[in-house]
C-alpha cells in the first residue's frame, strides 16, 4: 500500500479550495460572513475607476470639483504656514527623494508619496476644509493633495485631474456608506481615519492609467493600510489630527497607487472576498453602497465649505450667533446667558476643546464679542486665556440636542439668548453657508481662498491661482500649477 502523499502550504494555495483546507490544516475559524458573495463589488468599483479618466462628468459637478479643488488649495496654503504644516514640511524635507511632487508654499520638491503626506497635513492642519455631512468625512484634504501629488508625478491634464478629485470624494464617502459611519464610530475609530485612505485611492488611481486588474490591487494595498482611530479628539496641538484626518490617507492612497502601478501584484477582492475590508470593520455591512448611483450621484457636489476657520459642529453655532448679534445689537453687556444646542454627537467633538478652532464655546464667546471670527482669531490660543473672553465664555453653555440628529440637516445647531431686559431670542441654522442647501458662488469661494493665501504668497500669484483653478478643465497639464502653489 502506497503511503497518503503530503501536502504541501504551497499547493494548498495553488488548489481551488485553499481557504476550507487552511482551515483544516491549520484551525483557522470559519468566521460568520467570511464566504465571498455572489456579486464582484470589488471589480465593479475597479472597473468604475479603472475608465474615470476618459468618462465626461457633468458640467455642475465639474464647477463643484473646481470650488473644492480651490477650498483645499486654500486650506493646504494657509496650513503650510502653521505647527502641522511646518512639522510635516521638514519631516519630508528629511526623508529626501526622487523629484517627482512638491509641497505647497516651498521650494521642496519630493516623492509623490511623501509631497501628498505633507500637502495632505497641510490641508488640515487647521479647519479650513471642507466637510460631508451625511459621513462627516473631510474628502478634500486628502483627495486633493493625492491627485496633485499623482498628477505631478505622472503629468495630467486639469479636465483628468477633476475627474480624479471627484473620484476620490466618491471612493471615500462610499466606504463610509458600506461601513455605516455611526457603526465605525461606535468602535473607537474615527470615520475620517477611515475614509480618507480611500478617498486618496480614488484621487490618485486614475492618474496612474491602471487598468481593471491594477486597481484591484490597489484596493486590496490601500485597504490593507486603513486605520483610524478616534483617539484624535485628545490632540491638543493639531498636528496628529492633521496626520489621521488627511496625511495618513493621503499618503497610504498614493502609496498604494504606485505600488500597483510599479507591478505589485496582491489580492483582487479585498471588498468582498474571504476575510474582506468591510465585514472586519463593520458589523453590519451594506456592500452595495460601495457602488450604488456610481456616475450619477457625485459626493463632491454635497460637501459644505467652511466659511469659518474652524470645526464644522461650530459652523452653525457662529452663523446663529452672528444673526442674532445682528437683528438685535447683542453685545456682552446686554446679555445675561447663551444657551448652544448642537447634536449630541458633536459635544464630545466641541466641547471644550483645547483646540481653539475646535472649542464652540470659546468661539462663540469671540463671535458675540467681536461680531466676526477671522482665521487668526480661531487660531489664536492666547484668547483662550483672554479674560475678558473667558468673562463671556461663563455665561455659555453647551447642551446636547436629540431633535438635532436630523439626517436632512446633521449639523444644524439652536442658540438662544436671554437678554438683561428679559427678553429672550433664539435662531436655528440648519444649512449653514456653503452647504449645498446654501451654496457659495464662484466669488465667494475665491474670495474665501484669497484671504487665506495672499498672506502667504502674495495678492498677484493668489489671484493668479484663482483665476487658473476657475479654468482647470482648460489646462493642459497640471505642473505648470507648480510655480502659483509654490514660493
Amino acid at each position: 500500500m502506497s503511503r497518503p502523499r503530503s501536502i504541501t502550504r504551497r499547493q494548498v494555495l495553488r488548489s481551488g479550495s485553499a481557504l476550507a483546507a487552511l482551515v483544516a490544516l491549520e484551525g483557522l475559524p470559519h468566521y460568520a460572513g467570511a464566504v465571498a458573495p455572489k456579486t464582484d463589488i470589488t471589480g465593479e468599483l475597479a472597473s468604475y475607476m479603472a475608465a474615470t479618466r476618459h468618462r465626461a462628468i457633468p458640467a455642475e459637478v465639474v464647477e463643484a470639483c473646481k470650488h473644492r479643488v480651490l477650498d483645499t488649495f486654500g486650506a493646504m496654503i494657509s496650513g503650510a504656514r502653521m505647527k502641522p504644516g511646518l512639522m510635516a514640511a521638514e519631516y519630508v524635507r528629511r526623508l529626501g527623494g526622487t523629484d517627482q511632487a512638491s509641497v505647497v508654499a516651498s521650494q521642496l520638491r519630493t516623492t509623490a508619496v511623501n509631497a501628498a503626506l505633507a500637502n495632505a497635513m497641510c490641508a488640515h492642519a487647521d479647519e479650513t476644509d471642507d466637510f460631508e455631512p451625511v459621513t462627516k468625512a473631510h474628502p478634500g484634504c486628502s483627495s486633493v493633495p493625492a491627485a496633485l501629488a499623482m498628477a505631478e508625478k505622472n503629468g495630467a491634464s486639469g479636465e483628468v485631474f477633476i475627474r480624479a478629485v471627484a473620484l476620490g470624494y466618491d471612493v471615500g464617502c462610499r466606504l463610509l456608506m458600506a461601513l455605516g459611519p455611526d457603526l465605525v464610530r461606535n468602535t473607537h475609530r474615527g470615520a475620517e481615519g477611515t475614509s480618507s485612505t480611500f478617498c486618496a485611492l480614488g484621487a490618485a488611481a486614475p492618474l496612474a492609467g491602471l487598468d481593471e486588474q491594477r486597481m484591484r490591487f490597489a484596493i486590496s494595498y490601500a485597504a490593507q493600510q486603513v486605520s483610524g482611530l478616534w483617539s484624535w479628539v485628545n490632540d491638543e496641538d493639531h498636528i496628529e489630527k492633521a496626520f489621521d484626518f488627511a496625511g495618513m490617507g493621503a499618503r497610504n492612497g498614493v502609496m498604494a497607487v504606485t505600488m500597483a502601478e510599479a507591478g505589485m501584484t496582491g489580492t483582487s477582492d479585498v471588498l468582498d472576498g474571504a476575510h474582506n475590508l468591510l465585514i472586519a470593520l463593520s458589523t453590519q455591512p451594506n456592500p452595495g453602497a460601495m457602488v450604488e448611483g456610481l456616475g450619477t450621484r457625485y459626493y463632491v457636489t454635497e460637501t459644505a465649505i467652511k466659511t469659518f476657520s474652524v470645526g464644522y459642529p461650530c459652523q452653525s453655532a457662529l452663523d446663529a450667533m452672528l444673526i442674532l448679534r445682528r437683528q438685535y445689537g447683542l453685545a456682552p453687556a446686554n446679555v445675561q446667558s447663551v444657551l448652544i444646542r448642537v447634536p449630541t454627537d458633536a459635544v464630545g467633538i466641541v466641547g471644550n476643546s483645547a483646540m481653539p478652532d475646535v472649542n464652540c464655546q470659546h468661539l462663540v464667546a469671540v463671535a458675540l464679542l467681536k461680531g466676526a471670527v477671522s482665521f487668526a482669531d480661531s487660531h489664536d490660543t492666547s484668547l483662550m486665556k483672554d479674560p475678558t473672553v473667558l468673562a463671556v465664555r461663563r455665561n455659555l453653555e453647551l447642551q446636547g440636542e436629540a431633535s438635532l440628529m436630523d439626517p436632512a440637516a446633521p449639523r444644524g445647531a439652536i442658540v438662544t439668548v436671554q437678554l438683561t431686559d428679559g427678553r429672550q431670542v433664539e435662531h436655528h441654522t440648519r444649512f449653514p453657508p456653503g452647504t449645498k442647501e446654501n451654496a457659495l458662488s464662484t466669488e465667494a469661494v475665491g474670495a474665501k481662498v484669497r484671504d487665506l493665501i495672499a498672506p502667504v504668497l502674495g495678492g498677484t500669484k493668489a489671484g493668479k491661482l484663482i483665476d487658473q483653478v476657475n479654468e482647470l478643465e482648460k489646462l493642459d497639464d497640471v505642473r505648470r500649477l507648480r510655480s502659483l502653489l509654490t514660493t
